[in-house]
């Protein structure tokens, strides 16, 4: 009798495990949303309140800049009165007091106020009146006095206030409420801005702004709108969004069920074939029924469990092989940056890794050479298969396989990035293998061609290394040595000079007028005026010599083992060579050619100096004396 499951297994069976991944699907992800969506109704029904205020909010501003406006009129005609004009040069206090009565009450306003900066003159009219209009009072060009008129009181303006908006109004200065439309809604505690206030049992959102008052100070306002009704919208959102999130729980849950008891018989079929094929029953086939996935899948695994016992076998070797391979590579990686022995255990590598009888490895030495032999692993006897793949790489650019006579070969480029003007890479070197019989399957040949690849990329690696070592220290447009590696070349043989007594010769040189060849026919052509001149520098010179840009127009040669005398002659001979150029003049067409000349400093060790200081600045003196005396010239230090 088999045991009765357990909790556990209880738990870890198919159908559980559906139930919990519906539940964390659908269930748990329902209720995050239902949550959110109830917070958004929220907020959305608070946002809407808190615009409907603020927007009723500006009509109360507007009804206070009509009201300013209104005592602005009245303020105007005050100042205008000549007794109050005449009582105030007068510095009349009482007659002040008694004009501004007489004026409130003939004009209409609620409240005057007189002051001079701090000192009230009068303050006449309604203590409730706010929300007054201000002029400057101006006698024989001076001010007299600052008028503050108010045409309409507190209440007046609550008032209004409510007519227009609906809302409730609190007007107060300070801890006085002036005016509120509302019972009881001056004693309550209102917020700074904007927030809910409860006001004889009932909940408000508030809305408070402050507005000037007379006397410099300011008068608050409060707008008040009963909750009562975002609560209500707030409620029945989150009805409607349960009633939609109801209906689409009832749906996954009947669309779970379906789909749980449909696949729990299906992978039941499938998991006693499996075991069948695990006892070794190899021949053990899964029922296929209809066209669905599920009867694809089982026709492929009946396919597999045929091909299973053959490619076991296979895999246990070509694991054993990879691995060979793997370790290689990480060797090789690990090496430093040498091109050949980097290519010579790529080749031993994909020899041994898709058990060829030979290979071997071609790379250029330059862009512009022919591939040499780097590396060779096996047999000698290079089947001309081999050389028909490696010609394919070289006409197509791309990996190659090649089959003749019994024998197979695998071939894979190796490239560079394009240079400026290419639109393709350039083949510098290619990697290829061989053997007899069995031609090489599609797994060899993928392996083999992952090999080559990454070692292209290793070799690409070398190359950019080796250029950006060269960049660090040749000029971009002249393509001679910069100052950085000029100044280290010469601090070197200065330094073997004096150690061992040889000579060192320096030229330097300066084109003449460079800078009109600049400013009359553009930056271009002064730039191919400096590649001509570096040319010739760089023909003229030994192969130990180091041309190179000192700075702007101005080159300069350093010269091991020359004295000033041979320092002399090779600068005459570049000289020469300038003053013989022709450079066509970009942009014009017709047969005019421009003609440039240089003029030259020589120095040299011991001779002209003792160090590399005086050694350079002889070579700038005698280049100054030059320029100085004609241009187009040589001449030694002293």
């Amino acid at each position: 009798m088999a045991p009765r499951p357990g909790i556990v297994d209880r738990l870890s069976s198919f159908r559980t495990r559906l139930g919990l991944f519906f539940l964390l699907i659908v269930v748990v992800p329902m209720i995050a949303v239902a949550f959110i969506v109830f917070r958004l109704i929220a907020d959305s029904e608070k946002g809407q309140a808190g615009a409907r205020i603020a927007a009723r909010q500006e009509a109360a501003i507007s009804l206070y800049y009509g009201a300013r406006d209104d005592g602005d009129q009245l303020a105007a005609r005050i100042g205008r009165d000549p007794r109050l004009a005449a009582a105030l040069r007068e510095g009349d206090r009482a007659g002040v007091v008694k004009a501004a009565e007489r004026l409130r009450r003939s004009v209409g306003a609620e409240r005057i106020v007189l002051r001079n900066g701090r000192d009230v003159l009068a303050d006449v009219g309604d203590g409730k009146a706010s929300f007054p209009a201000t002029r400057d009072l101006v006698a024989d060009g001076r001010r007299v006095a600052e008028l503050q008129v108010s045409a309409r009181d507190a209440i007046d303006y609550a008032r209004l206030v409510r007519q227009a908006t609906g809302l409730e109004v609190v007007v107060r200065r300070g801890d006085q409420v002036l005016a509120a439309t509302l019972d009881g809604s001056g004693k309550a505690t209102v917020p700074e801005h904007q927030g809910s206030v409860q006001v004889g049992g009932e909940d408000f959102r508030a809305s408070s702004f402050a507005l000037p008052d007379f006397l410099g100070r300011d008068v608050g306002v409060t707008l008040m709108e009963p909750q009562a009704q975002t609560a209500s919208d707030i409620r029945d959102g989150r009805i409607l969004a349960s009633a939609i999130l109801a209906g689409f729980f009832l749906l996954a849950l009947l669309s779970a069920v379906l789909v749980s008891r449909t696949l729990q018989r299906q992978i039941g079929e499938f998991l006693a074939a499996a075991r069948r094929l695990g006892g070794g029953g190899f021949s053990a086939k899964v029922p296929t029924r209809g066209n669905d996935e599920f009867a694809q899948l089982g026709h492929e695994f009946n396919k597999m469990s045929g091909e299973l016992e053959t490619r076991l076998e296979e895999l246990r070797q070509e694991r054993h092989r990879l691995e060979l391979s793997l370790r290689r590579i990480g060797e090789t990686f690990a090496s430093n940056l040498d091109r050949d022995a980097l290519l010579e255990i790529v080749v031993r590598t994909s020899v041994d890794a898709v058990n060829a009888d030979g290979g071997r490895a071609a790379a250029r030495r330059t862009e512009a050479g022919e591939l040499e032999p780097v590396a060779r692993v096996g047999r000698d006897d290079a089947p001309a298969v081999a050389a028909d793949a490696e010609r394919q790489v070289l006409e197509a650019g791309r990996p190659a396989f090649a089959t003749e006579d019994g024998a197979s070969a695998l071939a894979h480029p190796l490239r560079a990035g394009p240079a400026a003007g290419e639109a393709a890479q350039l083949v510098t070197g290619m990697v290829s293998v061989w053997r007899h019989g069995r031609p090489f399957s599609d797994t060899e040949r993928e392996l083999f061609h992952y090999l080559a690849g990454q070692a292209a990329v290793s070799v690409e690696n070398v190359g950019l290394h080796e250029t950006v070592e060269r960049q660090a220290v040749t000029d971009e447009l002249t393509g001679l040595s910069n100052r950085r590696r000029f100044d280290e070349t010469i601090s070197a043989e200065v330094e073997r000079s004096r150690r061992f007594g040889q000579d060192v010769g320096l030229v330097l040189l300066d084109i003449d007028d460079f800078k009109r060849v600049n400013d009359t026919y553009g930056h271009q052509q002064g730039d191919l005026v400096l590649k001509e001149v570096a040319r010739i520098l760089k023909d003229t010179a030994r192969e130990i010599d180091e041309p190179a840009r000192y700075g702007g127009e101005e080159l300069a040669v350093v010269l091991p083992g020359t004295d000033l005398e041979g320092a002399y002659n090779l600068a005459e001979r570049v000289r020469e060579g300038i003053e013989d150029l022709r450079l066509p003049i970009l942009g014009e067409n017709g047969d005019s050619a421009l003609r440039v000349t240089a003029s030259f400093g020589v120095a040299a060790l011991p001779v002209s100096a003792e160090d590399l200081r005086t050694l350079v600045s002889a070579a700038d003196e005698a280049l100054y004396e030059a320029k100085r005396t004609g241009k187009n010239k040589t001449v030694r230090a002293g």
